[in-house]
């Protein structure tokens, strides 16, 4: 099973600027733990996500060691993307693309069409700077705006994006409106129609109805799940309330009592959850 810790998902909306040096050092506590990939940055304005403005800085600063872990900044336009691809610490670049027709324009100022023309282009940045990009489909289980939605949508964009030789797709619920019995439906349905395609799940849920939809997941032979270690974060452009991501320990102790291997290191790994307790 392959766990996505997200830092960068987890800061984003927090008011108080989290100060370099604490952002390198609980990234470099991560990086010990053995997650498969780290969500660490992101390379968009300053001005709509002030807290990540340094990290091109943070980035430069991350201690790999013997880890295999690899990075993964997020990306909202073709600037953003080729100011990523020179660093070499990131492997993937990441795009947020939207089911959802308003919050698209909400969260990157584009409709889905300027949206996916936009990732046509960081698609070709990523081939040429030797980068995989990972697409999250926003919105993917439903949205607050009454939007179309549906299993064909999603069935829809996932083609789109196979099309343009997206090998990642990861579904957010970027709003927690998921039920597992919806979860376990559009994965099933999606890895069995594009088997070459490696699907994620990027949930936003309160603590009481985590368990079921991690389970759901699973049971879809779901093999790439994103957490945040303690629940921290939320997306701070979908609505005014935001809703707390999957706890990474959530994840990871569901998995160990099915006899799941995450490959984490268990020492460490409670390490940077006192660091975590630290800084946020």
């Amino acid at each position: 099973m392959k766990i996505i810790e997200c830092p960068r998902d987890a800061m984003q909306g927090m008011e108080k600027f989290i100060v370099t040096e604490d952002k390198v050092r609980y990234l470099n506590q991560l990086m010990k733990v053995g997650f498969d990939t780290i969500d660490a940055g992101s390379f968009v304005s300053a001005k709509a996500i002030p807290q990540m403005r340094d990290s091109a800085e943070v980035l430069d600063k991350v201690e790999f060691g013997p880890s295999k872990t690899k990075l993964l900044a997020i990306v909202a336009n073709l600037r953003g993307a080729e100011e990523a691809s020179v660093h070499d610490s990131i492997t993937y670049l990441g795009f947020p693309l939207s089911l959802s027709e308003t919050f698209q324009k909400r969260n990157t100022n584009k409709s889905i069409v300027e949206a996916l023309d936009t990732l046509n282009g960081i698609q070709e940045v990523c081939m040429i700077n030797n980068k995989t990009l990972v697409t999250y489909l926003s919105m993917g289980f439903g949205n607050p705006y009454k939007d179309p939605f549906d299993l064909g949508l999603v069935e829809k964009f996932v083609d789109i994006l196979s099309t343009l030789e997206v090998k990642i797709i990861s579904l957010a619920d970027t709003i927690g409106v998921s039920k597992p019995d919806q979860i376990k439906y559009v994965l099933t349905s999606l890895t069995t129609k594009f088997p070459s395609i490696e699907f994620g799940i990027h949930l936003h849920s309160n603590p009481n109805s985590a368990i079921g939809k991690i389970e759901a997941a699973v049971e879809a032979g779901c093999t790439r799940f994103d957490g945040a270690i303690k629940g921290f974060g939320g997306c701070p452009m979908a609505e005014d309330e935001l809703v707390g991501n999957l706890a990474t320990e959530t994840i990871v102790s569901y998995l160990d009592s099915k006899g799941i291997i995450t490959g984490l290191d268990k020492g460490e790994f409670a390490k940077a959850m006192r660091v975590a307790e630290e800084i946020f």
